[in-house]
């Protein structure tokens, strides 16, 4: 496809950041904004039409956890809203936390229920957006994001047979057009959202483009645009909502009337409204509601009533309704007024907009492009939660792939089991019922984290305990499924199965103790008996993978228990100090060939002394030469000449050249090509002296920018070689990194992992930065990924501060020129930035002593030892660059998007018990090929059965990610998968030998309403299925 003009629509983000100038000046009453004035005859031909929506914000865990906000206030909130809009039909209220909504249900009795579906059926109560939560939009990855809108959707379908068909989305700090995405193909129309530059807002203010139809940068048609509403002004508080003026405004938040806890801080009260002062309060109002319509194209008004945790006590409710109608009836009684206000809902809103604009023939622009980095005043960027609390970011990212990985096995462990029985029935003893809840549960532990103040790391101290202890449990439960579902699937005699959760039959490799420490692998005892390791591949691609578990001898052996193949192996050590390796525990590393999904058997026995291929080990530390305790493997020391030249790795595919003195890499050659300067450096930001500083949220640097990091003593410096991998570990007193090249065929030895453990405890009001420098000439163009979903350009720019070219990053950031692509890919979110040419950079830690006024009331001081994982891959580039999937957008390669699936899916080991009682396993392989290369089996979710709740049903979600990306620069040697130019796939070819019984095309959360009609239906094969490049298809299915 060729490339058109940057966004292909007629407001492109990136250029409305080149023409504004940041420059924020005084503008008086609205401070970020400007003057507006009116004759008064604006609304003589057409009334302006107000809409005033309550809400409350209700946050699933900040200061309080979600538990104490939810007795302490959230209960409350909505037992009123029961009474008070019962008492008066005029009244309206939205929801969007599914998440509260949910327990309070399970809490009230059938006919509170009763009541409930009576107001939603009236209109007066509206559940909008329907996530689970209201979802941060800059650390989440897609899967997890769409997750909790299925949760939320799927719930509000169950319980109260509706779906949302507005977001509301007031508090994420910054947007992604990933969500607008979303949540149009779960079927809303419209959205609201809040939090942007001050600057773009009132830019867009003065354009009267404050609403606007949001088109993916990559799409160029308008079918998937969704209508999206930028609130104008600071916040979404009474103060900033009525009008451009708060102090005006305050005092019509009737929550502040004198003698409550509440003041407006601009030393207005609120008056009662009285026969004897509502005109003069009635104009005061209608004032700010005619110059807040003055920035949007339609005199239909949207008027957001509400904030944090509002409406709590009965005595607020009858304030803010009873004085607000009073209003309303007074401008109803002076039709020269020319305004009519009503409480609304936001479909009210939506509804009368939609209306109101065709029927003056007035259309809205199109706008491509993202809302990130936030500022809401000043410098003030909203930079520093990209990263902080990463070692939860890490976390989340592991609950996504262990959950996803559970899901599609629990799906086939089902299918299969009524294939077996031959009745469409379960086997009895499987306990799935209660595997379905512990995925359920799971399911919620994942949507409830990707709240706005949980994977953002902006909670208090013991709220992040509270989800770091969700988040663990769900790893463990899940893996409880993970194993019973392998067990069945793995029996030659399905006869022999059983379920004893007190001693399950397989472990995994590995422990997790607590919330807050690294996975611990467990030491496998080895003897003549093999051990049967099970190795499962979550991803849809055959792939070579290098498996690592712990063992108790120092020989080892390996075969593929199906064919009595031995397999590569090496013998690395376990190393308990930087110098001095365990004698108790050895790594045993062999490269598996895994099908996709497949689960693989492989039997590890003690070996004769000697024959393992053990790795040999290098020293090095700049004058301070170490002593090594290491006596079952070859250990030199460089010292003299030789120390002094570059260490060097390789493999069929890359050399690299590291510093002797650091062990950090230096230069980098593709095979086939010139030598590149690649060079990895670790620098330190501070904070400001003597005004605002970093916290959770802001990234606030010194004036003197990036320090170098610099050790007192030189780093000790490990190198490894072997026939698996081979590696340099550098070890700095506050992190260790190693970089890691794999003997690998085909795409996986065609990248350089990356790995760092950091540990910056020691330290005040610091953040540590890892930089590549490269000689790619990128300009100041770098492209970071948004929510692993797209790819977004990034443009550095002189006239913004430092902390304001700082983005989020959930996967992936590239740099490239004509020639070449250096692409960095990761499985943790982190701020990513290019501050000069041919340079990217990561922020690996932060550790800060003090609150930055955004209301958390504390630092971020909570720091863990804290692992972080990247692959790092060079590319050649053919001029003229083609892309499959977009107008002029720069995807992500093939090869790129296939190491990625690897990075963030790695293969799930488990081991059964070491008796010879063990039945005999098979391996299970359900698929006969690869899915085509750019084809991602986002998940294969079962849904909840719609009969028997909480019990899994025949219907599984089937979901398909089809990657948009670039064919500029083809890996040599070629892929082994496919990809076809063809939209239209069969899916019974895709999933072959598994056979679909039905396949119904749905949308993205799977509402019945959604399904493609009867008549549409693909009862029996083939199964033709049309998948567009960057689109997520969904179908609900039958596995036969």
């Amino acid at each position: 496809m060729k490339k058109s003009s940057l966004c292909g629509v007629n407001k492109c983000l990136l250029d409305v950041y080149n023409l504004l100038p940041f420059n924020n000046p005084d503008g008086g009453a609205w401070k970020q904004g400007f003057e507006i004035s009116y004759h008064g005859n604006e609304w003589d031909e057409q009334p302006l039409e107000v809409l005033l929506v309550p809400h409350s914000h209700n946050d699933p865990g900040w200061l309080k956890t979600f538990e104490n906000y939810y007795q302490d206030q959230t209960k409350h909130i909505l037992n009123n809203m029961l009474i008070k809009l019962t008492e008066d039909s005029r009244r309206k209220m939205i929801w969007a936390e599914i998440s509260y909504f949910s327990k309070w249900w399970n809490d009230i009795d059938e006919q509170k229920r009763e009541m409930v579906k009576r107001l939603v059926a009236a209109g007066q109560l509206e559940l909008v957006t329907g996530g689970w939560v209201m979802a941060d939009e800059a650390n989440s990855h897609y899967f997890a994001l769409l997750d909790q809108l299925i949760e939320g959707h799927q719930w509000m379908q169950r319980h109260l047979g509706v779906r949302p068909s507005s977001g509301w989305a007031v508090d994420p700090f910054g947007h992604s057009p990933s969500m607008a995405y979303l949540l149009k193909g779960a079927g809303l129309s419209n959205m609201v959202i809040q939090r942007v530059h001050y600057a773009v807002k009132k830019h867009f203010a003065q354009q009267q483009t404050l609403e606007f139809l949001w088109r993916q940068s990559w799409d160029s048609s308008p079918s998937r645009d969704i209508t999206c509403h930028m609130m104008p002004f600071y916040s979404y508080d009474v103060p900033h909502t009525c009008g451009p003026n708060p102090a005006v405004c305050c005092q019509f938040d009737f929550h502040r009337l004198p003698g409550g806890r509440a003041m407006c801080p601009w030393k207005k009260s609120p008056q009662p409204i009285t026969e004897q002062n509502v005109q003069e309060r009635a104009l005061l109002l209608l004032d700010q509601y005619r110059q807040k319509s003055l920035l949007f194209r339609s005199h239909v008004l949207l008027v957001p009533l509400g904030d944090d945790f509002r409406f709590v006590e009965a005595s607020e409710w009858d304030a803010q309704f009873s004085n607000y109608q009073k209003l309303f009836d007074y401008f109803d009684q002076h039709p020269e007024l020319h305004v009519k206000a009503r409480f609304g809902t936001l479909s009210d809103y939506f509804q009368a907009l939609h209306h109101r604009l065709n029927a003056t023939r007035t259309a809205l622009p199109t706008l491509g492009g993202d809302f990130f980095t936030y500022a809401d005043r000043d410098d003030h960027y909203w930079s520093g939660y990209f990263t902080s609390r990463p070692f939860y970011k890490r976390l989340d990212r592991t609950l996504e792939a262990t959950l996803r990985a559970t899901e599609i096995l629990f799906s086939l462990t089902l299918a299969e089991m009524r294939r077996f029985r031959g009745d469409g029935r379960l086997v009895s003893d499987f306990p799935a019922r209660e595997h379905f809840q512990r995925l359920t549960a799971g399911r919620q532990s994942l949507a409830l984290f990707q709240h706005h103040d949980a994977v953002t790391g902006t909670a208090r101290d013991p709220v992040v305990v509270d989800y770091g202890t969700r988040l663990l449990h769900s790893i463990l439960n899940l893996r409880q499924v993970l194993q019973s579902s392998a067990h069945w699937l793995l029996l030659l005699d399905k006869s022999q199965y059983y379920h004893d959760q007190s001693k399950p039959f397989m472990q995994m490799d590995d422990v997790i103790s607590a919330h807050d420490t690294l996975p611990l692998k467990t030491t496998l005892v080895l003897n003549d008996e093999p051990r049967s390791l099970i190795i499962f591949n979550p991803t849809e691609q055959l792939r070579s993978s290098v498996i690592s578990v712990v063992v108790d001898s120092p020989d080892a052996n390996v075969v593929d228990a199906a064919t009595g193949q031995s397999m590569t192996a090496q013998i690395s050590a376990v190393w308990a100090q930087p110098n001095q390796a365990s004698t108790e525990q050895f790594q045993l590393n062999f490269v598996a060939e895994l099908p996709p999904l497949s689960l693989v058997v492989y039997h590890v026995t003690k070996a004769p002394f000697g024959s393992a291929h053990r790795a040999r080990y290098t020293f090095y530390r700049r004058g301070n030469p170490p002593a090594v305790q290491s006596e079952h493997f070859q250990v030199s020391r460089q010292e003299g000449p030789e120390a002094d030249g570059p260490l060097l790795l390789s493999n069929k595919h890359i050399r690299i050249w590291s510093s002797p003195e650091t062990g950090l890499l230096q230069k980098l050659r593709l095979q086939s090509g010139p030598v590149r300067e690649v060079r990895v450096q670790f620098l330190w930001y501070g904070t400001r002296r003597n005004q605002d500083k970093s916290g959770a949220y802001l990234f606030l640097p010194g004036e003197e920018g990036a320090q170098l990091y610099s050790s007192s003593e030189p780093p000790l410096v490990r190198v490894s070689r072997g026939p698996v991998f081979s590696d340099i570990t550098s070890c700095f007193r506050h992190f260790t990194h190693t970089v890691r090249l794999y003997h690998l065929d085909g795409h996986a030895g065609r990248s350089l992992e990356i790995s760092n453990t950091v540990d910056i405890r020691s330290e005040f009001n610091r953040e540590l930065v890892m930089r590549l420098v490269t000689d790619v000439t990128s300009g100041n163009c770098f492209y970071s990924d948004l929510n692993g979903f797209q790819m977004q350009q990034r443009r550095t720019l002189q006239k913004l501060p430092l902390q304001a070219n700082f983005y989020p990053m959930t996967s992936a950031a590239f740099l490239q020129d004509v020639a070449s692509r250096v692409s960095l890919l990761s499985a943790q979110s982190q701020a990513v930035a290019s501050l000069r040419p041919g340079e990217l950079e990561v922020v690996l830690d932060r550790r800060l002593q003090q609150d930055d006024n955004r209301g958390l009331g504390q630092g971020v001081t909570d720091n863990k030892l804290t692992a972080s994982l990247y692959h790092l891959l060079l590319e050649d580039r053919r001029g003229g660059a083609e892309e499959v999937g977009g107008a002029s957008f720069e995807h992500l390669s093939l090869l790129a998007h296939l190491t990625s699936l690897s990075l963030n899916h790695l293969p799930i080991t488990m081991v059964a018990p070491s008796n010879t009682q063990v039945p005999k396993l098979r391996s299970y392989l359900p698929l006969h090929s690869s899915l085509p290369c750019d084809v991602h089996l986002l998940n294969l979710r079962t849904l909840e059965d719609s009969q028997e709740a909480d019990s899994p049903s025949q219907e599984v979600a089937l979901l398909l990610h089809r990657k948009g990306f670039d064919c500029s620069s083809a890996p040599e040697p070629q892929l082994q998968c496919t990809w076809s130019a063809q939209e239209e796939v069969d899916l019974d070819r895709l999933f072959s030998p598994l056979r679909f019984r039905s396949v119904r095309r749905s949308g993205l959360t799977l509402l019945r309403e959604d399904d493609q009609p009867e008549s549409a239906r693909l009862p029996a094969p083939p199964h033709i299925a049309r998948l567009r490049p960057m689109e997520i298809s969904a179908f609900r299915v039958e596995v036969a």
